[in-house]
């Protein structure tokens, strides 16, 4: 019995599975559609009873479609039947939905649906449909139409694939043993929920036995202990995902993945030889490499970087070692000056170690040590002066080749070369000192003066006999010592005065001295009236014992007329040895002065001395004077000149207001354009007569004028310019040149005729002038000339 029940549970879900079944979702209600199998359905049940239809419809379950069909017919996927086929061909199957009528067709006689062509599951996972039964003439439904789906079933037709291709990835050095490396990722795109078809299994193909690979979640890890950068960095490693849970059979997809193990400080440093040697010439300067040394690390980056210094010298603080940080070498350098004669050779010993330390490798000692050997090389050097510099002193009265100090220089050289002396004449240009070439002593050539410079700085060259072109200089500094040969004088040009009514031993003046010399204790000034003073003497001197010395006075009174300059000889002489002294002059003036004291009145002199005035002061003032005067006068001349009194005085003379209209020219300022004589005799008209002021005739056709009757003579005209050319003669305001004016005289002629309105009418009477007071202030003279007239006349 057992057995025979499994048998039917396997075909039963064998029906399920199987594509191409027909109907298997059919179920009919009363008058429901027909399965796909063939069976029919009749109207009576099993006791042969007739069944009653209450209601008519379908009710659909899926059909199953498999995909990536390969056959050359179409796929068959099911039948459609109604209970009101009768199978004369009036039932007409109709499809609606999703692919109908271009993925799937359906035969509307016999309602076999087909797939026209092979479907992906990946693409689209069912479909839903409805179906309808209709009569083929009358187009009316037999039964409601009704929806179903067709789904498609999955195969294994997707391989897996991975998210990235290639991958990468890092991981530490010398890690231990199921470190995660990295995790990848395969998708398949089969349905998950049916079947194997989307379960992947991950296994590794190359890179064993330094890596594994977890099956289920794609985690990569390491698989052997301590794997070094230094032996081999990069691994490629493939890993493959195969669906199907692995089995046979089941499709597969590979990516790479590049690992690279990162970098630990792991390696200490190391020299590459336990002895380093090196030459440096005794030349060499402070501060300059002497050699290099470095030390190898294995490792990369900060975990290479190294630090050295010196851990023993046979020369302590001779030598100096600091890291370059870009090459990570040791550069030795030279703290003080080499001596090949005093030392040649020098050890070291140099320790080098790791910056960044990791305590996790740090086994045993992280650094290394190594020996340096440095050979001082011999150079031919220049004399050496035992002294840095040199201080001496002389005194200013030293005589000619006094020796004042010595320098001395020695070669420094094995050979001791002599050494032979000379000055810079670059800083000796007087040839004040010089140097025993031999000895170097130096010495004075010509006389010297303190005060005049205290200080003499000179250069002495020490060059060697055997070789010229070593030389050396030395800074010497020499002191000029101060001697009493100067003696004091009066500190400025005393200048004073007296009054008439000053009294006896009345302080006039407060003088003081001046020395250049320098003495040791300071300066100590005397002062005395002259020897050949003393006698009948007008002043005396008072010594204050400070250096300054009062003037008094030794009379009751004085009178400028009697003396009015006084000049009074004061002796100064100092403390020193040799006492030095001198005769200096106080000038006194007479002047008259109020009961105060008070200077009213001096002589021109007096004046000019006390107002501080010299005579190129007076000398200059004089010559701004002058200056001032020629300005003052060139300018009233410039005036004078501009200044032109008008040739008409009367402004009642109406002619002064008339002007010629019969003579083309510039305007009424022109007087370059008018002949004289034809204000003498209008009616003589020079026809070859050429004009100053436009372009002259002879360039256009000349124009022939009529020839008027001679006129009346025109006396009162004559008399008038005789009269205004006498003033003009006789003016002494007028132009030194010749002018040209015209005078009051209108003329006839002209072609254009008169422009007047002078000669407009008749006579005076019929002329209205009152139009004149209309045409603005311009014409204002006019009209009150015209306007009184007629009003004169009237009256």
């Amino acid at each position: 019995m057992d057995r025979v029940g499994l048998l039917l549970v396997l075909w039963a879900w064998a029906q399920l599975s199987c594509p191409g079944e027909g109907l298997r979702a059919l179920k009919r209600t009363t008058g429901g559609l027909q399965g796909a199998a063939g069976v029919g359905l009749t109207g009576q049940d099993a006791n042969g009873v007739p069944l009653r239809r209450s209601k008519r419809g379908w009710m659909w379950n899926q059909f199953f479609l498999l995909e990536e069909y390969t056959g050359t017919d179409m796929q068959y996927v099911g039948k459609l039947h109604s209970d009101g086929d009768r199978g004369d061909g009036s039932v007409r199957y109709v499809l609606t939905g999703e692919g109908a009528g271009t993925l799937f067709k359906i035969d509307e006689k016999s309602g076999d649906i087909h797939a026209t062509r092979r479907l992906d599951r990946e693409e689209k996972g069912y479909y839903t449909l409805r179906a309808k039964a209709v009569n083929r003439l009358t187009n009316v439904a037999l039964e409601g139409e009704s929806e179903f789906i067709i789904k498609i079933h999955d195969i294994n037709d997707n391989e897996p694939k991975f998210t990235q291709n290639p991958y990468t990835a890092r991981v530490p050095e010398m890690s231990d043993i199921g470190t995660t490396v990295i995790q990848v990722t395969a998708l398949d795109a089969d349905d998950a929920t049916y079947g194997n078809s989307a379960r992947v299994v991950y296994s590794i193909l190359e890179g064993q036995p330094y890596f594994s690979v977890d099956p289920e979640s794609g985690v990569i890890k390491t698989a052997l202990p301590n794997m070094d950068r230094e032996v081999k960095e990069n691994y490629q490693v493939v890993i493959q995902a195969k669906d199907m849970a692995g089995q046979m059979g089941g499709l597969s997809g590979t990516t790479t993945v590049s690992i690279t193990l990162s970098d630990v400080n792991d390696n200490p440093p190391r020299f590459a030889k336990s002895l380093y040697e090196f030459k440096a010439p005794e030349s060499t300067d402070v501060g300059s490499p002497v050699g290099v040394i470095l030390a190898v690390d294995a490792d990369i980056r900060e975990n290479a970087e190294m630090e050295y210094r010196i851990i023993g010298s046979d020369g302590p603080g001779m030598f100096d070692i600091h890291t370059n940080k870009s090459t990570q070498e040791g550069v030795i350098t030279l703290r003080k000056p080499l001596d090949f004669e005093r030392k040649r050779t020098y050890s070291l010993r140099v320790q080098v170690d790791n910056v960044h330390i990791n305590p996790r490798y740090f086994q045993g000692p992280f650094r290394d040590e190594a020996s340096v050997k440095v050979l001082v090389e011999d150079v031919d050097e220049p004399p050496v002066f035992d002294r840095a510099s040199y201080v001496m002193e002389v005194k200013e009265d030293a005589g000619l080749h006094t020796i004042i100090g010595s320098v001395s220089a020695s070669d420094p050289d094995s050979n001791r070369s002599p050494v032979r002396y000379s000055i810079d004449r670059r800083t000796d240009m007087d040839r004040v000192f010089n140097v025993h070439a031999g000895n170097g002593s130096v010495f004075v050539l010509r006389e010297l003066d303190r005060e005049e410079n205290a200080w003499h700085n000179i250069s002495i060259i020490a060059t060697e006999f055997n070789n010229p072109r070593q030389m050396s200089h030395v800074p010497v500094y020499i002191r000029v010592l101060d001697v009493n040969d100067n003696a004091p004088m009066f500190a400025t040009n005393y200048e004073t005065f007296v009054c008439e009514n000053a009294k006896t031993n009345q302080r006039i003046q407060t003088v003081s001295a001046t020395d250049p010399d320098e003495p040791i204790g300071g300066h100590r000034f005397f002062f005395s009236l002259a020897q050949e003073a003393s006698v009948k003497a007008n002043f005396s001197v008072r010594d204050n014992k400070d250096n300054t010395a009062w003037i008094l006075t030794r009379r009751n009174s004085y009178s400028s007329l009697q003396m009015s300059l006084y000049l009074v000889p004061v002796v100064i002489s100092d403390g020193e040895y040799p006492m030095q002294s001198s005769t200096s002059t106080l000038t006194v003036r007479v002047c008259t002065c109020d009961r105060e004291g008070n200077m009213k009145l001096c002589n021109a002199e007096a004046l000019t001395g006390r107002a501080g005035l010299s005579t190129g002061a007076l000398v200059a003032i004089l010559l701004c004077v002058i200056i001032l005067l020629m300005i003052v006068v060139l300018f009233a001349a410039l005036r004078r000149q501009r200044k032109k009194e008008p040739l008409i005085i009367s402004k009642e003379d109406v002619r002064d207001n008339v002007v010629s209209y019969n003579d083309e020219g510039g305007g009424e300022e022109d007087t370059q354009a008018f002949d004289i004589g034809t204000l003498r005799n209008p009616e003589a008209i020079e026809e070859s007569k050429q004009r100053r002021d436009i372009v002259p005739e002879t360039f256009f056709p000349p124009i022939r004028r009529p020839v008027l009757p001679p006129a009346r003579d025109n006396g009162d005209v004559r008399d008038f310019i005789s009269q205004r050319l006498q003033d003009n003669d006789n003016d002494p305001t007028a132009p030194p040149y010749d002018s040209l004016a015209t005078y009051a005289y209108e003329g006839n002629g002209s072609v254009a005729e008169s422009l007047s309105s002078l000669e407009s009418v008749t006579t005076e009477g019929d002329q209205d002038y009152n139009y004149l007071s209309e045409w603005g202030p311009r014409f204002k003279k006019l009209a009150d000339m015209y306007g009184g007239e007629d009003s004169d006349r009237d009256s």
